[in-house]
């Protein structure tokens, strides 16, 4: 279990050292960036190995059956009807998931918005699943933007593609389930209003 946190966070801190990488003329103006970043990686490798130690001690917990979990995806997305809805419970060596997933999209499929509930069941597992919630970040181009923020209380995940028009939110409630909204054709508003539509707090109560 934590080997393979580890090696999540290995992953983490060779992809914070390699971000500010660029031309030489650059090099200079990154410096002070790239140093931020690399202790940032080092300070979320640092959590996230203590969080995997706390779970080990622990132990995993039931994961919530995915039928529960389906219950809380809602009928329809700011307009966008549910084209389908399906559930899935997987594991091994002792860790287990529930998962339900809902699509939804308009009469042409031109918009579409995937909705997904995640339980990790206090396993490890949730380090690969929510490794953003450890770092900070915020970023944006003339394209687009990617940032951490919040959802009411919850840490949230979220990008963007202004020109594709593509974007995606993720949110962790009760440091167990993931949220995640992923849309095509629709704005960011959109995505987020379709997270809004699921009960969180109903969500963090289960056990």
């Amino acid at each position: 279990m934590l080997k393979t946190t580890y090696l999540l966070c290995a992953s983490l801190l060779s992809v914070a050292l390699l971000a500010g990488c660029g031309s030489k003329e650059k090099e200079e103006e990154k410096k002070d960036e790239e140093s931020v970043s690399a202790l940032g990686a080092v300070s979320a490798m640092k959590e996230m190995a203590e969080q995997a130690e706390e779970m080990q001690k622990k132990g995993p917990v039931d994961a919530v059956d995915f039928r529960t979990l389906k219950e809380l995806l809602p009928a329809d997305v700011d307009g966008l009807a549910r084209k389908e809805a399906t559930g899935e419970k997987n594991g091994a060596a002792g860790m287990v998931i529930s998962t339900a997933n809902a699509k939804y999209a308009n009469e042409d499929g031109s918009e579409s918005i995937d909705l997904a509930i995640v339980d990790a069941g206090g396993t490890a597992m949730l380090m690969g699943l929510a490794a953003w919630s450890m770092v900070e970040i915020d970023k944006e181009t003339e394209h687009g933007y990617e940032k951490t923020s919040t959802m009411g209380d919850y840490k949230s995940y979220e990008k963007y593609d202004n020109t594709d028009k593509d974007g995606e939110i993720s949110v962790l409630v009760a440091k167990r389930f993931v949220v995640t909204a992923k849309g095509r054709g629709v704005s960011m508003d959109k995505i987020k209003a379709a997270v809004e539509d699921i009960d969180l707090s109903k969500l963090a109560g289960l056990k």
